[in-house]
């Protein structure tokens, strides 16, 4: 055999090579290691930074789309094939794709000698190892390069239908509960079951981990892929009550209607199903959800402020702010003290509102880094504004992340160390709506406080008159009462007698009462009727940046 091959040409193993090119994913190759000549299939152009087919100076010219940390591996197997140590070459390293990213290779190939024994050829096959497989055994469905090729095959037409994007709800659980095999059971059921209902020309595709795809292009419309859901769905709820409940589980989904799309091409149409999906999956999971233009648009401004507020962070917290507003002791209008506000700003995105800011730093946990340099910017300008003001104080809000994840207590007890302040000197403000259910972090934190004698404010108390119990759990020095309640109390009878009942319910157990949200005179005389300790509200002073807070509350005062 191996005589045969050495009588075939460079020129005939190159025909070869171009005859089987249309027929294969993998690329061929031959080495004409005498003459220093390479020929491999003309589609790996396609793909790869191959300057040609063919090229002579193989060692440099491998050089330019080899990555480079594999190229002396790839140098010392080929040494091995010169040296005749090896007659079969069998190397998995990287090449440079057309975007200049690294992909993943099985090279082999068979030495081939000529009539004195020496190297001449080596003739073998690449493919590539990373590549999305082009069905599923599991499933028994074909996979996402399908998919992806049907959807390119039609990339000069316009497409009419709809993606329906499929996901089984916590399926990691069942593959922890009940093992590989029984997880593989439920996919290959699943797909039964969305296989069932297909209509014509649909197709089914069994895309990333638990996930499937249908991909309709008859233009049927969206009312049909809801149907077609509400379906599949009830056909999973019929397979589970007749494996007797062995297992539970329910399906989410996403659905893409084509013609809402401007942009038709795979990795778009991707990326927005799979927005479609996690959205069904993140408002409660065995429901769907149809994508919307607009939430998609949130989701990135969401996704690029996140961006900015990590850059910012890592930047020395360029672009955060703290403004302070001004509580005033209602019974000689005298400064008392000034919450301590965080304000956001960048180029691109301008002021963005802490409604949106806050949540997003929760959700992320940057409210540890965030707070953590708050507190000590509002350390900093209570340790100036006591120099004119003894006994002000300052107070800050602390998040419920903060506390079930961080030991913010410390923090807070070295800021005050840091900046010879008395533990008086700060008032915590926790919103107790993030508490919906106290845990260990969060009794130690409150009794931390206590034993540092620190006192606590319980911000937007009132807003859903169900929370008085937080004042026998958390002993609070002051509660604070909300702009909105306090808006009901200065328009209905009914409301204000409640905030009467509040804050002389308050008094009576030597507790502190904040009104906040006050704008006008006219509030302001109203709500004095009712005996509040202080009053925080825009009638006294918006929030504003340090130096314009300490003009004009403390220097002309």
């Amino acid at each position: 055999m191996e005589d045969s091959i050495n009588k075939i040409s460079m020129g005939q193993f190159k025909e070869v090579i171009d005859i089987l090119n249309p027929c294969m994913d993998d690329y061929l190759y031959i080495f004409d290691i005498k003459n220093d000549h390479y020929c491999i299939s003309p589609n790996a152009l396609l793909r790869f930074r191959i300057p040609s087919s063919e090229f002579t100076d193989v060692t440099e010219t491998l050089r330019k789309f080899v990555y480079a940390d594999d190229f002396a591996v790839l140098q010392e197997d080929l040494d091995r094939v010169f040296s005749k140590k090896t007659s079969f070459h069998n190397l998995q390293y990287r090449w440079l794709d057309k975007k200049n990213k690294a992909v993943w290779i099985n090279c082999r190939g068979s030495v081939i000698d000529d009539d004195n024994g020496e190297p001449e050829y080596l003739i073998g096959c690449i493919n590539e190892i990373g590549k999305k497989q082009k069905a599923d055994n599991v499933s028994g469905l074909l996979g996402e390069s399908s998919l992806e090729n049907e959807i390119r095959e039609r990339r000069n037409t316009r497409m009419d239908g709809f993606m329906l994007r499929i996901g089984i709800d916590n399926f990691k659980e069942i593959n922890e509960n009940k093992g590989m095999d029984y997880g593989d059971m439920i996919l290959h059921k699943t797909a039964e079951c969305i296989e069932s209902g297909l209509l014509p020309e649909q197709k089914l595709f069994k895309i990333v981990a638990d996930e499937f795809m249908i991909l309709d292009l008859s233009g049927r419309t969206l009312e049909e892929a809801q149907k077609m859901y509400d379906q599949i769905r009830d056909k999973i709820c019929a397979f589970i009550e007749a494996n007797c409940y062995e297992v539970f589980f329910t399906i989410s989904a996403g659905i893409l209607i084509l013609n809402d799309v401007t942009e038709q091409r795979y990795f778009n149409l991707m990326k927005l199903s799979e927005f479609s999906l996690n959205k069904a999956k993140d408002t409660g999971r065995n429901k769907h959800y149809v994508y919307c233009k607009a939430d998609y648009k949130a989701f990135l401004r969401k996704r690029e402020l996140l961006q900015k507020i990590r850059h910012s962070i890592s930047t020395d917290f360029e672009g955060f702010e703290t403004y302070f507003q001004p509580i005033v002791d209602i019974r000689n209008e005298r400064l008392s003290a000034a919450e301590t506000l965080l304000r956001f700003h960048t180029e691109e995105l301008g002021d963005v509102s802490p409604v949106e800011v806050i949540p997003l730093l929760e959700e992320s946990g940057l409210i540890i880094p965030v707070g953590k340099w708050v507190l000590h910017q509002a350390m900093k300008a209570c340790r100036e504004i006591q120099k004119r003001i003894p006994d002000f104080r300052i107070s800050v809000n602390v998040s419920y992340v903060q506390v079930l994840k961080s030991n913010v207590l410390t923090e807070i007890i070295s800021a005050l160390e840091t900046n010879h302040l008395s533990t008086g000197s700060i008032m915590i403000e926790l919103t107790e709506s993030g508490f919906l259910e106290a845990n260990e972090n969060f009794i130690n934190f409150c009794e931390g406080l206590k034993r540092y004698n620190i006192p606590l404010a319980l911000d937007d108390f009132g807003t859903g008159y169900s929370n008085f119990h937080y004042l026998s759990e958390l002993y609070p020095n002051t509660i604070k009462i909300d702009r909105s309640f306090t808006l009901k109390a200065l328009r209905s009878e009914y409301e204000y007698r409640l905030l009467q009942y509040m804050v002389d319910m308050t008094h009576s157990i030597d507790l502190k009462l904040c009104i906040e949200g006050i704008e006008t005179k006219e509030e302001l005389n109203k709500i004095c009727g009712i005996n509040p300790d202080y009053i925080q509200g825009y009638y006294f002073g918006k929030p504003c940046r340090f130096d314009q807070f300490a003009k004009e509350f403390i220097y002309e005062k």
